[in-house]
């Protein structure tokens, strides 16, 4: 059934005075944009093992970049598409170690995009300072 809302031309250019999409009430976004569905799409409703991960990954990338609340929405759309080759990749791996057919070359594309678009996104290890402080260091050298 189509209304007047799904039938509607999408402008190409948003009004000055139109309010943007974050001052917007939540009732009037999409359940998606608000954080109550992981997908769009109708009969998907997270609880299988795939989604709880695709949801793990996600918010954990968010989380590695500041939190969902500080990100733009084009770094939403990566870290999606980021936990989505992310998903497949595991699943591949996991196949591997079934025995099951593995085609590297596939796999190897995979991990290779996988790799850009967290390159884009910015996440890259960060090393902690394991070095005692000197104090710290004597105290220990001083303990028996």
């Amino acid at each position: 059934m189509e209304t007047a809302e799904t039938t509607a031309p999408i402008p190409s250019r948003q009004r000055a005075d139109a309010a943007p999409l974050a001052s917007r009430q939540r009732a009037h976004r999409s359940a998606v944009s608000n954080g109550t569905r992981l997908f769009c799409v109708d009969g998907l409703d997270g609880r299988s093992q795939t989604a709880l991960r695709f949801r793990d990954l996600v918010e954990g990338m968010g989380n590695d970049l500041g939190g969902s609340d500080r990100l733009s929405e084009g770094q939403k759309q990566l870290i999606r598409r980021a936990a989505t080759l992310s998903v497949m990749s595991e699943s591949v791996e996991a196949d591997f170690i079934r025995n099951l057919a593995f085609d590297s070359e596939a796999y190897g594309v995979l991990c290779d995009r996988l790799g850009r678009c967290l390159q884009r996104l910015g996440l890259e290890r960060k090393p902690r300072d394991v070095t005692p402080s000197l104090s710290a260091y004597l105290a220990a050298k001083e303990a028996p």
